[in-house]
């Protein structure tokens, strides 16, 4: 069946990703002319970037955006995200660069996977620069809690039927990947799947992981497998060794707002927009 449809070109190949490419960008310019505003990152931030999209998988949007300076005086809040409804293949909605900011003085693990994405459809100079600040406040610890709540919701709610659904295997191993990576790098994650497993899956899971990847790449979003019983094993084991490494880590994250001010200040002053 999924092979029969491959052939017959009715799902993305790459003309339809470079058409699909193309509507992103074009729903960028509309969404900047529509809320005036200046967009100064857009990328892919789902499974497409993540190394491991179905053929039916959709594409996840997000967005870095600035407002004019008069917007930021108001008295009146002024909404600091931007939802665009979702259809059967877009999912787009962005943040606001003082919303954005505010959530890397948190060292929200989400701004780190965004700005190490490796599907840009847009850009500023703003995006570098943010690059460059955000290691100095990324918080080893956590972003281990952000990343093992994620696989522990998601292994409870998915992974304990007798049939479970291919694709929610990488719900679960990429976040822990994630964190043996932090407890051995000490470093933000890669947002590649392929990077982590390179680096962090034991070599005797290697095998079945790969084998599971063809069939999430291979299979629709919906696609049943009988549950892997060494898999949930590693899994389990994992889960519960990072709780127990992530209460005992030391939390020296003490950021100050100097730096976040400084480029708030100067995209505001740049009239780019």
């Amino acid at each position: 069946y999924i092979t029969s449809k491959l052939r017959k070109g009715r799902f993305p190949g790459k003309r339809k990703a470079t058409q699909m490419r193309k509507k992103i960008q074009t729903q960028l310019r509309r969404i900047e002319e529509e809320e005036n505003i200046k967009i100064l990152l857009a990328v892919e931030s789902g499974s497409r970037a993540w190394g491991f999209a179905s053929p039916d998988s959709d594409y996840d949007v997000r967005f870095i955006y600035i407002r004019r300076m008069e917007d930021y005086l108001k008295l009146e809040k002024v909404q600091d995200v931007i939802e665009l409804p979702m259809d059967d293949v877009l999912d787009m909605n962005g943040w606001d660069l003082k919303k954005t900011l505010r959530l890397l003085y948190k060292s929200n693990p989400t701004l780190f996977e965004w700005f190490s994405s490796p599907i840009v459809y847009q850009e500023t100079e703003f995006a570098d620069k943010f690059r460059d600040l955000m290691i100095q406040y990324f918080s080893s610890k956590k972003t281990l809690y952000h990343y093992i709540s994620m696989a522990e919701g998601n292994y409870r709610e998915y992974l304990k039927g007798d049939f479970v659904r291919a694709k929610k295997y990488f719900y679960v191993l990429r976040p822990v990947l994630a964190c043996q990576w932090i407890l051995d790098q000490g470093t933000p994650p890669p947002m590649l799947f392929s990077e982590l497993m390179e680096v962090e899956l034991p070599a005797e899971l290697t095998g079945a992981v790969k084998q599971l990847l063809e069939i999430k790449m291979n299979s629709l979003e919906v696609k049943l497998i009988p549950r892997i019983p060494e898999i949930n094993e590693y899994l389990d084991e994992s889960i519960l060794r990072m709780k127990r490494s992530v209460r005992s880590l030391e939390d020296r994250h003490t950021p100050d707002w100097n730096a976040l001010n400084q480029i708030f200040w100067q995209e505001l002053s740049s009239g780019s927009f």
